[in-house]
C-alpha cells in the first residue's frame, strides 16, 4: 500500500512558514524585515526563495539558510529548498535598520527620562578629542535658547561636567508624590532663559580626586540608577557625555534607551577619525541613528588672521562621509575653550568668539531638527525614515 502524496504548500504558506525564521542580530523575522523576497513553488515540492542580506558577505548567512531550510523542509510537500542570495538598496537597508531601532524602542522597559525629551549621546572613538567640552558647551547653547536640558555625566571614570559647569553640590534625594522610593533630584543651573539639570557621579563622591574602581557591571548599573532613579522632570533635550570607546555604558545605554541619537565628536586628524568611525559601528550594531558629527580642534587661528590646522586637517569631514552623517559644526581651537571649562563658565554662556558661535550655531541646528514624539506617533517603522541608521559599506 502506497503512502499519501501530500502536495506541496502554497507560496503563502511558506511564506508564513518563514516568519519563525528569525534573523538572529536585527531581532525580528526575514518576512517583516523585507529579507524574504520572491517565493516560488514546483509541482515536485522545489521551493525557490529570493533572500536578500542586508549585505552580500553576511556573516550570519549560513545560519539563516540552515534555519530556513529546516523550517520549510519540516512539511511533507516540500522536497528541497533552493535559496538565491542577493543584496539590499541602500533603502532597503535603511528600512531594516528602521524597523530594528523601533523594535527595540518598544520593547525597552520605562525610564524617568520624558518621553518627549530629545536624547542625545555624545560619543568618541577614544579620549582626549574634547568630547565632556563639546557637551557641556552644547547643553549651554541650547539652555540659552530657552531649553531645560538635561545632562548626565555618564563617563563614570572620568567625570568632568561638575568642574566644568561649577557644580560642585552633592546630589540629594527626596520622595516624590505618593512614591515609594525617593528618587535623585538633579543639580539645577540656570542659563540664560533656560535651565541645565545635571546629574554625575563627580556629584557623589568627596572631591574631584577620588577614584572610582568599578568593574563593567557597576558601571551598567550606574548608567541604569541615573535613568530609572533621577527624577528629571520636565525636559526638552537630555545629553549623555559618554566615556570614549564602545563598551559596557554605550551597550547598557543602547538596551535601556532605544530612542537615543548619536553625535560622534572627532579631531581633524585622519588616524582619529579612524578610531571614531567605531562609534558609528557601535550604534549600527545597536539601532541607535547617528544625529552628526562634531569635528573639534579644527585650526587655531593667531592675533593676525592665519590659521593653522595644528591637528591636521579633514577629519571631521572625512567620517561623516564614511557613515553617512551630517557635518554638523567644526569647533576652531581657542584657549578661551579651555579657559571657560577650567573655571566652571563655558564658552557657549556669554562667549563672543567663533567657537562660541559655532557652538550656538549648531544648537540653532538641532532645535530645527528635532522631531517630537507625536509627529512620529502615526507612522509605521518603515516610514520613519527620520530615525533610519546607515553606517555606509558597514551596514549588516
Amino acid at each position: 500500500m502506497t503512502g499519501r502524496v501530500v502536495p506541496p504548500p502554497t507560496a503563502d504558506h511558506v511564506r508564513t512558514l518563514l516568519r519563525a525564521v528569525m534573523d538572529p542580530e536585527l531581532g525580528d523575522n526575514i518576512v517583516d524585515l523585507g529579507m524574504a523576497g520572491d517565493i516560488g513553488v514546483g509541482a515536485d515540492g522545489v521551493v525557490t526563495i529570493a533572500m536578500k542580506l542586508t549585505i552580500r558577505g553576511c556573516p550570519l548567512r549560513v545560519q539563516i539558510r540552515n534555519d530556513i531550510e529546516s523550517r520549510l523542509l519540516t512539511h511533507p510537500g516540500v522536497t528541497k529548498v533552493t535559496i538565491d542570495w542577493g543584496e539590499m538598496t541602500s533603502e532597503e537597508r535603511s528600512a531594516v535598520m528602521t524597523r530594528a531601532r523601533w523594535n527595540a524602542r518598544e520593547q525597552a522597559g520605562d525610564t524617568q527620562v520624558p518621553s518627549n525629551a530629545r536624547v542625545l549621546a555624545i560619543a568618541s572613538g577614544k579620549g582626549g578629542v574634547g568630547k565632556s567640552s563639546v557637551t557641556v558647551n552644547l547643553a549651554c547653547a541650547l539652555a540659552a535658547r530657552g531649553h531645560v536640558v538635561g545632562v548626565l555625566d555618564a563617563d563614570i571614570w572620568g567625570f568632568s561636567v561638575p568642574r566644568m559647569l561649577n557644580m560642585s553640590d552633592r546630589l540629594e534625594a527626596q520622595r516624590i508624590g505618593d512614591g515609594d522610593k525617593p528618587k535623585i533630584i538633579p543639580n539645577e543651573r540656570k542659563i540664560g532663559s533656560g535651565v541645565l539639570k545635571v546629574v554625575s557621579t563627580g556629584m557623589l563622591v568627596d572631591d574631584e580626586e577620588t577614584a572610582l574602581m568599578w568593574r563593567g557591571l557597576m558601571l551598567t548599573k550606574a548608567v541604569e540608577q541615573f535613568l530609572n532613579d533621577v527624577h528629571w522632570g520636565e525636559l526638552d533635550y537630555l545629553l549623555i557625555d559618554m566615556p570614549p570607546g564602545t563598551g559596557d555604558v554605550q551597550m547598557g545605554l543602547a538596551r535601556m534607551l532605544p530612542r537615543t541619537d548619536l553625535i560622534i565628536v572627532t579631531t581633524p586628524a585622519v588616524s582619529a577619525q579612524k578610531v571614531a568611525i567605531r562609534a558609528a559601528d557601535m550604534a549600527r550594531r545597536s539601532f541607535l541613528r547617528v544625529a552628526g558629527v562634531i569635528e573639534n580642534m579644527s585650526s587655531f587661528t593667531c592675533e593676525h588672521g592665519t590659521s593653522y590646522p595644528l591637528f591636521g586637517e579633514g577629519g571631521g569631514r572625512a567620517l561623516a562621509n564614511d557613515i553617512g552623517a551630517e557635518l554638523l559644526g567644526q569647533i576652531p581651537l581657542e584657549p578661551a575653550v579651555a579657559h571657560g571649562g577650567d573655571v566652571g563658565e563655558p564658552i557657549a554662556i556669554s562667549g563672543s568668539s567663533a567657537a562660541a558661535k559655532v557652538f550656538a550655531e549648531i544648537a540653532q541646528h538641532i532645535e530645527s531638527t528635532t522631531v517630537s514624539v507625536s509627529e512620529l506617533s502615526g507612522c509605521s517603522a518603515r516610514d520613519e525614515s527620520v530615525v533610519a541608521v546607515s553606517v555606509r559599506g558597514q551596514s549588516r
